[in-house]
């Protein structure tokens, strides 16, 4: 298990605390200069903390703290890491295979026993046959697959993947998350994967770490993230369309601008007359093109199709809140949707989130309810 508690606020703050378990894919989101990338840097010992530690399948790798500084920081090649960048960092003079010998150095003395596990671990990406050619020789694809056989050939105790799947095509994309897929069954070590694609991570991922200003905000399973973000802020950086603003008071949500109160449950952790942020998942809307009591009157704005789904954005009478909804084409052609079509909208309250609203400046947002 790969165990990391971090503290600094210069010279790039970074303030984290994770768990990876061997077999898990954690990925790390959030913008860009956030921190995800000296994160793993500094597990793989290319740059070290203020304070903190790193520990490993039960070896420290790293330990400091305020008062004696740095107790202890195995140098990189001490930490059995493996470092796929993201730009493959690939030797241009040498063979693929030469490429997947070098890690190989210490601890196989013998050339052509380390030619011979080279080529396995290029016949388990898939492309064994390339190993005579130099990396300008090979597609994307193919030297990513080189670099991934590099970082694994030295059996490392942690794999950290810096966006490794951002400079290839989609089709090429597929076929390396089925690799990474396929290798996790058998690698059976803790997994840190960096990336921007938040499809990616949920696709991927067993749980995720988002990062902002180098601070982890929250860490969950994608469906927990995305529907329970721990504050506004986290929401906004999960990309959740329908996050709204309100005062929550003893179970009642009002809506900023409207009438409307939503009954939600409510956990006793949040002061009467509060001011929160809400969001409502996919599953808690619901549109109709008949009023009703509880119907929320709206004008259909644009509605963008993409192959058998569409996204419909709607404008609330009241208020002038947006809210996007998708839906199947048929559902569509149902409800007889139209830009500048009067409908309305159902939000069903025991499926609303509420979270704390605080600004992004605010220390206090590290601390969730």
């Amino acid at each position: 298990m790969l165990k990391l508690k971090l503290s600094q606020t210069t010279p790039n703050p970074l303030q984290l605390n994770l768990e990876c378990f061997p077999g898990e894919l954690h990925a790390l989101v959030g913008p860009s200069g956030s921190g995800k990338t000296t994160a793993l840097r500094t597990i793989a010992g290319l740059n070290n903390a203020k304070t903190g530690t790193i520990e490993c399948d039960g070896e420290i790798w790293f330990e400091a703290n305020e008062i004696k500084g740095i107790a202890r920081s195995l140098d990189p090649a001490e930490r059995s890491c493996g470092f796929l960048f993201q730009q493959y960092a690939l030797f241009p003079h040498l063979t693929a295979l030469e490429n997947v010998c070098i890690p190989l150095y210490n601890s196989v003395t013998g050339l052509a026993e380390r030619k011979a596990q080279a080529q396995q671990w290029l016949d388990r990406m898939g492309i064994g046959e390339l190993g005579n050619r130099l990396p300008h020789q090979l597609s994307g694809g193919q030297q990513q697959r080189v670099a991934l056989a590099r970082a694994l050939a030295r059996a490392p105790k942690v794999l950290l993947l810096d966006e490794p799947f951002s400079a290839v095509d989609a089709p090429t994309r597929q076929g390396l998350y089925k690799t990474l897929a396929e290798l996790r069954k058998d690698l059976n070590i803790p997994i840190l994967l960096v990336t921007h694609d938040l499809r990616e991570a949920d696709l991927l991922a067993d749980r995720i770490t988002v990062i902002d200003q180098g601070v982890g905000l929250q860490t969950a399973p994608p469906q927990v993230l995305f529907e329970r973000p721990r504050n506004s802020r986290v929401a906004e950086l999960v990309g959740i369309n329908n996050k709204f603003t309100g005062v929550f008071n003893a179970g009642k949500l009002t809506w900023d601008q409207c009438d409307r109160v939503f009954e939600v449950i409510d956990k006793g952790k949040i002061p009467p007359n509060t001011p929160v942020a809400w969001v409502i998942p996919a599953e808690g809307l619901s549109l109709h093109a008949a009023p009703s009591e509880t119907g929320i009157e709206a004008k259909v704005e644009q509605i963008s199709a993409l192959g058998q789904i569409a996204v419909i954005q709607l404008r609330t009478t009241e208020g002038s809140h947006v809210i996007t909804w998708e839906a199947s084409a048929a559902e569509v052609k149902r409800l007889s949707l139209d830009v500048g079509k009067q409908s309305y909208i159902e939000i069903d309250g025991t499926k609303i989130h509420i979270m704390p609203l605080r600004p992004i400046n605010d220390p206090r947002r590290f601390i969730g309810y």
